[in-house]
């Protein structure tokens, strides 16, 4: 059996740490080649010497200097890049066999698609590569021949109860629906009126998972499952109105398919990432995660629910936006990306996150996605107006 050489993009994320634990636990199997993070200096260089990095990428060319240095004092002996382009480089090394695409946002773009042009095995957790140019990166992976498997608890769900393990290929086969679970987030039970004053400590606070803050954030306004919703209708051709959200507190049902025959296939796990991300790292075979089996009997009921459209607007725009086509789905992620960076540092009230949006989209019309460039200067006026939107009204909590 060949060792896989992983680079593992955004590695101080609450992703890139999972994988990097599976990784630890079979190193017969793999082996990490190269680390990236955005500006964790000291994070990026402890998990270099931990794991024996050959390259340590640091997204802010500034910091060179003192990743260096830092890593010096470790005993590192890992490479440096940085920049844009380290990150490509990351992406694309030959030595590189499997690529762990953890970027959130927008800046994981790049990158993620030079995977998919070297045609390494490509881990796919960084949904906005897909959200914001879907035809531009599927096209890539099959030209490429670039193996694509989503690391999405939802999405390597959705992966495993299809008869046709490959992303793209779920056409036909009787497929009738897609089931997106969801836990609703923190705000589930809640009435729109009561949110009109939450912090984002409160926002962060998901029942079931731990992730970063800016998902955290669209789990609360439920952008993130509509922003799976594109990224669902890209890796598995799957219409608008063949994929359905479904609300699921208890965060065991990681999504299901329907069949024409009636027959439901659910996969069914902790809410722990390093299920999907061991999945797919040993696929087709199956290695120990380190997760805890699921107790069936401890949990009891399993519940449902439809989602609320008027409490959790983000959802109706993102199926919008997805119907619409072109560069609006990434109108609507630039937008979104604005507006939750801002209620982060306590600029925008939460419930005036989806209302920017949506004005935002009003706003830059759509239009055809040729190029990359299309991609990235839409991305660009919607970032501008989204900013010039809440700047103007000076929304804050004060």
């Amino acid at each position: 059996m060949r060792t896989q050489n992983i680079s593992v993009l955004g590695a101080t994320g609450s992703i890139g740490r999972s994988t990097l634990d599976v990784i630890a636990r079979h190193p017969d199997r793999f082996r990490v080649t190269v680390l990236t993070a955005n500006r964790q200096v000291e994070a990026l260089a402890d998990l270099c010497a931990r794991h024996g990095a050959a390259y340590a990428c640091i997204a802010d060319p500034s910091l060179v200097a003192v990743l260096r240095k830092c890593l010096a004092e470790r005993g590192a002996r890992a490479k440096v890049l940085a920049g844009t382009a380290g990150l490509v480089d990351a992406s694309s090394l030959p030595e590189v066999d499997c690529v762990v695409a953890a970027i959130v946002g927008a800046a994981g773009l790049e990158p993620t698609l030079a995977a998919a042009q070297a045609g390494k095995k490509l881990l796919l957790a960084n949904k906005e590569a897909l959200v914001m140019a879907g035809p531009i990166f599927m096209d890539t992976v099959r030209r490429h021949g670039t193996k694509l498997l989503p690391i999405d608890s939802e999405h390597n769900a959705i992966f495993q109860c299809l008869p046709v393990h490959s992303a793209g290929e779920s056409g036909g086969n009787g497929i009738r629906r897609i089931l997106l679970t969801g836990s609703g987030g923190p705000f589930r039970s809640r009435e729109r009126s009561e949110l009109g004053n939450v912090s984002p400590e409160e926002a962060c606070a998901h029942p079931n998972w731990v992730m970063g803050r800016k998902i955290s954030v669209d789990s609360a306004t439920m952008m993130n499952k509509g922003l799976e919703v594109i990224e669902a209708h890209w890796l598995f051709g799957a219409r608008p109105e063949q994929i359905e959200v479904v609300v699921h507190p208890q965060s065991v049902i990681h999504s299901m398919v329907e069949y024409a025959d009636g027959s439901v296939i659910a996969q069914l796990g902790n809410p722990d990432m390093r299920t999907p991300i061991a999945q797919a790292l040993a696929y087709p075979q199956r290695i120990d995660a380190g997760v805890p089996h699921l107790d069936l009997f401890g949990i009891g009921a399993l519940t449902f629910e439809q989602p609320d459209f008027e409490r959790f607007p983000a959802l109706r725009l993102a199926y919008d936006a997805l119907r619409s086509g072109g560069t609006v789905p990434t109108i609507l992620n630039a937008a979104n990306e604005a507006a939750v960076a801002a209620f982060l540092e306590g600029r925008l009230p939460f419930l005036r996150i989806s209302e920017v949006i949506e004005e935002t989209l009003q706003a830059i019309p759509g239009t055809p996605i040729g190029t990359l460039e299309d991609v990235l200067a839409a991305d660009r006026l919607a970032r501008e107006h989204a900013c010039g939107v809440f700047a103007h009204r000076q929304d804050s909590f004060a």
